[in-house]
């Protein structure tokens, strides 16, 4: 009989978990409290081995097509004027001459979705309330009142995971707060941008707007120096007002991306913060991705981290028997130490620009897979 294992969270990390441990033969249940995969989000970046992996799943190609394409930055003052303009890399992936990918995250996700078809079971609109690991199995509780058992709890469901919660750090301590918050939403493209890249900063305040593949919508980011603050966490409205309130300052032709962002259907915010935990996993439960090691926006490597993670995990998972959980969670958190400590150790060198890139180098390349499998 096959290996039941339930993955809460349809990120980056979960889908590609979810590929990962179909193709080795489990049965997979998917768990994602939104009604779809998410739609919005900053572009995120494909370094290293992480290409690697990609290649692995026969998706590199798919993912390059979406690349985001932009030629280069300006730097810009609070109204918009072009202050320097840098024709050689953005700030969101980096210099252009490398062989990384920038994008887009929801297009990351539906590629990353594709190959699962069928292969996995979707409850798409619901979350655990619940659950209890008798050893054996896990039994859960869903916010649909279905209850299900599985050999296996896979935690993917980000920073502020629920599954931690429940199971291995009910307090949070964890988390390593890191004085700030970014707002991340959709616009018109009212700045006119045509694959290039805005970047204004001052102080504990920036904002980074680019434009969608087909240059109609702005993805705009916006960060500024905060506490943590828990209610806020499920208040979109006090979110919106907040991000509005922090960006005071800005005027000119940032007055229009202002004005849209009340109205932003697609919008995430988030306190940042690293996860540093003793253990990713206890008993039947094992986190992956940033639920188990965020290393922060500041890093631009978590989407590197939750596609070799996941593969990581999947591995020592097939690798291991029934009875073998505890030494295959313990293999794949000793080989994802070292890769997971040199990007998070990125973060105190990104706080005041780009990250340099002698020190990228180094941590994207900071695990030795060795044994990826030829492209099903």
């Amino acid at each position: 009989m096959k290996t039941s294992v339930l993955i809460s969270g349809a990120g980056v990390a979960g889908l590609a978990t979810a590929y990962w441990l179909a193709r080795f033969g489990f049965r997979v249940t998917l768990v994602e409290r939104a009604r779809e995969l998410r739609g919005g989000g900053q572009a995120v970046d494909v370094r290293g081995v992480a290409l690697d992996v990609l290649r692995s799943m026969g998706l590199y190609e798919a993912v390059r097509a979406r690349r985001t394409r932009l030629r280069g930055m300006s730097l810009v003052d609070r109204n918009g004027h072009e202050l320097r303009r840098d024709a050689s890399r953005t700030f969101s992936g980096g210099p252009l001459d490398n062989p990384d990918i920038e994008v887009f995250r929801d297009d990351l996700c539906t590629v990353l979705a594709q190959p699962l078809g069928g292969k996995v079971e979707w409850r798409l609109g619901q979350h655990i309330t619940a659950l209890v690991d008798d050893g054996h199995s896990v039994g859960v509780t869903f916010s649909n009142g279905d209850q299900g058992r599985y050999d296996l709890l896979i935690g993917a469901d980000g920073v502020y995971s629920q599954v931690r919660r429940l199971v291995l750090d009910p307090n949070d301590d964890g988390l390593r707060p890191l004085g700030a918050a970014m707002a991340l939403f959709t616009t018109p493209n009212v700045l006119r941008l045509e694959d290039w890249e805005w970047m204004y900063r001052e102080a504990e305040f920036g904002l980074v707007a680019y434009p969608t593949l087909d240059n109609t919508e702005l993805r705009v980011g916006i960060g500024f120096g905060a506490e943590p603050d828990a209610a806020l966490r499920n208040d979109e409205a006090a979110q919106k007002a907040l991000v509005l309130q922090r960006s005071a300052q800005l005027g000119g032709a940032f007055a229009e991306v202002l004005a849209a962002l009340p109205d932003s259907p697609r919008f995430h915010y988030n306190d940042l913060a690293q996860v540093r935990l003793e253990s990713w996993s206890a008993g039947r439960v094992v986190l992956v991705g940033d639920a188990a090691h965020c290393a922060s926006p500041f890093s631009g490597q978590g989407t590197s981290l939750a596609l070799v993670g996941a593969f990581v995990l999947a591995r020592e998972l097939a690798r291991a028997s029934s009875q073998g959980i505890d030494a295959a969670c313990a293999r794949y958190r000793q080989r994802m130490s070292t890769y997971v400590s040199l990007n998070q150790g990125l973060v105190d060198l990104t706080r005041q620009g780009p990250i340099p890139d002698a020190q990228m180098e180094r941590a994207k390349f900071g695990i030795e897979l060795g044994d990826l499998p030829v492209a099903a």
